[in-house]
């Protein structure tokens, strides 16, 4: 029968193919017309109107923003004015693709769905309208094509895609709205292929307690129909199963059912499970229906909290907009994935955007645990209601089965329309609040950028439950961890508190499709510039504050001193996890004498376990490891704390020892026969230590030159003070056995400073300050201001010949006042780079080179022949590298950092803090300046430091 080998073949492929297609015909198949993802496109024919590569038929990436495809005109948001646009890009697309449906596909159901398309969309098969013009540009649409199919043979799909809305309230809500406009078929299109009796959709509201309730919408259910309920697990668990009768034709139906022993969903436990629904007849099934769904009792309790699973809830949330650089807002799961993991890694809980995200985030928050605010669009202005109704139905109908959706948000800052409140009820059998972002609105208060002491009758002193869902704005380096203690400290004191929403997650700078110059990266100036990550998720400075501020473990302020004894007290700042669940493990690390001078790293000399006793959130309870008896040979003790899926939470640091220990350890003593000496002219002061030779200016007390027998090292025009004034009296020099020693007195803030030659060529420097008090008067002859930004001295260093640093300190990213957690001690060593926070994205390398660095006790600026070491004697040392570069393109007010003081190399008790929308006065008390009040009697303010010119 099958003489031919290759018609035998086939054959057996088509009847295998026909056995899955049977066995896979009760279940609704999806069928991609375009492809998954940005990353994994479909071509098809695509004609733009106006702009760049218009007026002519061509091919298109689907899923993608025309824009980022080469077409069309860029737009950002209602700005365009001032970006000298006249009005925002208009232009329309057209879409063409040809595709094959099966004749067996006949007899079934066939939608058509876009995930999302901007703004107004239009959609033919084969010449006919599927269906009415779709508004809005964040939802998913179907239509039913059924009988606009050509079953076996091709079909033409045609798509009319208008970038601006014919709806007014649509542009207004969508449109005109503080972000980059964009448009196109930028979400997936695919076909939903259903038996024509099918489950279409379902609204589940999945109990902590195990019980269920499902409201089902149904498709031609015949006679003697039964729906079978089924769960099992994600590691194969199975449970009973329940049965339940269909009256024929019926097109809504409610179940519900109980199961025991289910583990509850909540972020830091986020148990799934699969449901399935069956549709049978006579014991044929008709069709089958399946959802990943998640157990979790929600309560909303005015004038107390939100609850979950019983728990009152904090939200620890940050703001992101679906967006990749190369994508627009066409994104993937690979990039939905890659944000919940940085989202969970600076533990956080929560997440909020201005729109629906993508389906596959919300997976991905469902899976890894993330709380999600979930916002029909509406930037300071709505829809009108019959669209706002509509777009929320799709919205909800799309996202109502999500554990991870928590609240609904109706609108940003006035984008709401009252009368579509009630809508989101209508389709929620979960009954999720309705917030209007900013507002203090039926019991919950989410006003946006609330000052330190906000408000009056509100917040903290007031009666509801609050929630900014907007704080800590953070463009360029501003917000995010800068000042986040304070507020969260302050925030928590109140049991109302139920959490916030740090602005932004992203620097939005797309990859201008049109630019052809250097600059490919475009955020518009400071307009989009407000991420905690960079476009491509490179991690600012404040992504380890928060880190560390967020972290579910606290560890209470505690020094090491020759009397420790391995313990520590922790306090458990989970919702719900008890801390015996986590891990943690420490480490000594130990580095040679001359790893300043080397490329040598600290090593583990020893480590441990340890044991973690029962604590319950809310609860501090202390922690003990056994001291090795190597401990003080340490340098530095390290704790690293794991959560219950092996996730890093923390890494704490310590110095075991104090300043003085380090600065003798790590400076390189020479032995020599010969004396330092010291002399003095009427203009200069020279000392001379070995091959080492430092030349004081008599009229100013400041270095003018220093030279080794092999090159000049550029360090001048100081000590000079920041933060205080100082006019110099006199300048004695002395010779102190072998040791040359110069002393410079001054009046004023400072006192005097000490320098001291050692015979190998080391150089000590003693200064002391705020000592010049003439009575009990407090700042009487002190000569600095009252309010203290920055205090300690600084130097002029030429930034041309610098290639890196390597430093003993915190790191390994810069600092202000009121950013310093995040930062650990270790041996940092980085390259020299201009990055610019929020603009550089051409060559975006962080962690920054210039800036403040906290806690130095030695440090290598290396600039060829021209390095140097310092090694500080003295604790809390700021170490001020060069001056960053402002932004280039930053719209006024935009605040990128504060002043900096004169000089490029600078050693500091005090350094700024950094803004956070707010001026700093608005801001909690590591904001401040500082102040002090000295009187006769104090010993004054020192700082020691060694320079090394020698190496």
């Amino acid at each position: 029968m099958f003489s031919n080998p290759t018609f035998k073949i086939l054959f057996f492929i088509s009847l295998h193919l026909f056995i899955i297609q049977t066995s896979q015909a009760q279940k609704t198949d999806l069928i991609y017309l375009s492809g998954k993802d940005f990353e994994h496109p479909v071509q098809w024919d695509f004609y733009c109107t106006d702009g760049n590569n218009s007026k002519v038929w061509s091919k298109i990436n689907v899923p993608s923003q025309w824009e980022l495809e080469g077409f069309g005109e860029y737009t950002y948001g209602r700005w365009y004015k001032e970006l000298n646009q006249k009005e925002p890009s208009k232009e329309e697309g057209f879409y063409k693709y040809e595709f094959e449906v099966p004749f067996d596909y006949r007899n079934k159901n066939v939608l058509i769905a876009f995930g999302g398309a901007m703004t107004d969309t239009e959609v033919k098969i084969n010449g006919k309208i599927a269906g009415a013009i779709h508004q809005g540009g964040f939802y998913e649409f179907k239509y039913d094509i059924s009988s606009l199919l050509k079953f076996g043979s091709k079909n033409i799909l045609e798509v009319h895609v208008w970038k601006h809305s014919a709806n007014k309230s649509v542009n207004n809500a969508e449109r005109r709205a503080d972000w980059w406009l964009f448009g196109g078929i930028y979400r997936p299109v695919w076909l939903e292929v259903s038996p024509k009796t099918h489950i279409q959709n379902i609204a589940v509201n999945p109990k902590m307690d195990g019980s269920i309730t499902v409201d089902l919408n149904l498709q031609q259910i015949p006679k003697n129909t039964l729906l079978q309920v089924s769960l099992s697990g994600k590691n194969g668990e199975n449970f009973p199963a329940f049965t339940f009768p269909l009256k024929a034709k019926t097109t809504k139906e409610t179940i519900t059912a109980k199961w025991e022993n289910i583990k509850p969903w909540n972020p830091e436990t986020p148990n799934l499970y699969n449901l399935k629904l069956v549709v049978k007849q006579n014991g044929t099934v008709l069709h089958e229906y399946e959802k990943k769904i998640g157990f979790r009792t929600l309560e909303f309790k005015k004038k107390d909290g939100i609850y979950v699973n019983g728990t009152k809830i904090i939200m620890k949330g940050i703001n992101r907009h679906s967006f990749w650089p190369e994508g627009g807002r066409s994104t993937s799961k690979r990039i939905s994935e890659l944000d919940v993991k940085l989202i969970k890694d600076m533990n956080m809980n929560a997440v909020r955007g201005h729109y629906p995200p993508d389906d596959h985030f919300l997976q991905v928050c469902d899976s890894l645990g993330l709380f999600v605010l979930n916002e029909l669009a509406g930037w300071q202005n709505s829809y009108d209601t019959e669209t706002g109704t509509k777009l929320v139905k799709e919205m909800v109908t799309r996202d109502v089965n999500h554990p991870s959706v928590i609240i609904w948000d109706n609108g940003n800052e006035g984008g709401w329309n009252y009368d579509v409140d009630k809508v989101f009820a209508e389709n929620d059998p979960q009954k999720r609040i309705v917030i209007h972002p900013w507002a203090d609105f039926n019991g919950w208060d989410t006003h946006h950028y609330p000052t330190y002491l906000t408000g009056m009758h509100r917040f903290n002193s007031g009666e509801n439950v609050f929630f900014p869902t907007e704080f800590m704005h953070g463009t360029y380096d501003n917000g995010h961890g800068a000042a986040l203690e304070d507020f969260w400290n302050r925030y928590k004191e109140s049991s109302l508190f139920a959490g916030g929403f740090m602005w932004a997650m992203l620097d939005e700078a797309v990859k201008r499709s049109d630019w052809k110059g250097e600059q490919k990266f475009d955020s518009k100036g400071s307009l989009a510039a407000d991420g905690i990550l960079g476009p491509h998720r490179e991690k600012e400075g404040s992504y380890f504050s928060v880190k560390e501020i967020w972290a579910p473990i606290q560890f209470q302020s505690k020094q090491i001193t020759d009397a420790f004894d391995g313990t520590f007290l922790i306090s458990n700042d989970y919702l719900f996890s008890n801390l015996n669940s986590c891990k943690m493990e420490f480490k000594v690390l130990k580095s040679e004498n001359d790893v300043l001078y080397t490329n040598k790293t600290a090593q583990e000399i020893s480590s441990g376990k340890i044991e973690i006793p029962s604590i319950e959130p809310g609860e501090t309870r202390k922690i003990k490891f056994d001291v090795p008896q190597n401990f003080f040979e340490g340098d530095i003790l390290s704790i690293t704390a794991f959560d219950q899926f092996e996730k890093e939470i923390y890494t704490w640091t310590w110095t075991i020892h104090k300043a003085a220990f380090y600065a003798s350890k790590f400076l390189a003593v020479q032995n020599t026969k010969a004396k330092a000496s010291v002399t003095k002219s009427n203009s200069e002061i020279t000392l001379k230590g070995n091959d080492v030779t430092v030349v004081i200016n008599a009229a100013t007390g400041e270095l003018q030159k220093i030279s080794t027998k092999t090159a000049v090292i550029p360090l001048t025009n100081g000590p000079r003070p920041i933060g205080m004034k100082a006019k110099l009296k006199d300048i004695q020099i002395s010779q102190e056995g072998e040791k040359a020693v110069c002393i410079v007195n001054y009046s004023g803030g400072l006192s005097s400073i000490k320098w001291i030659m050692e015979a190998d060529g080391r150089l000590k420097m003693e200064l002391v300050a705020l000592k010049n008090a003439s009575g009990g008067e407090g700042f009487d002859g002190a000569f600095f201001e009252d309010k203290i930004n920055a205090f300690g001295i600084t130097f002029s260093f030429p930034e041309k010949e610098v290639t890196g640093i390597k430093w003993f300190g915190k790191g390994p990213y810069r600092v202000w006042k009121n950013r310093i957690k995040g930062t650990t001690y270790g041996f940092w060593e980085k390259q020299y780079n201009n990055t610019i926070t929020g603009e550089s994205f051409e060559n975006l390398i962080y962690p920054e080179f210039k800036g403040y660095h906290a806690n130095v006790l030695g440090t290598n600026l290396k600039a060829g022949t021209s390095s140097f070491k310092v090694f500080s004697e003295s604790e809390n040392l700021f170490l001020r590298l060069f001056t960053p570069d402002l932004p280039k393109n930053g719209f006024p007010r935009s605040y990128p950092q504060p002043d900096f003081p004169e000089g490029d190399i600078s050693f500091m008790y005090e350094i700024p803090a950094m803004r956070d929308f707010k001026p700093l006065e608005q801001q909690g008390p590591q904001s401040q300046p500082t102040n002090i009040r000295i009187k006769k009697g104090d010993d004054g303010i020192r700082m020691d430091l060694w320079f090394d010119f020698r190496f």
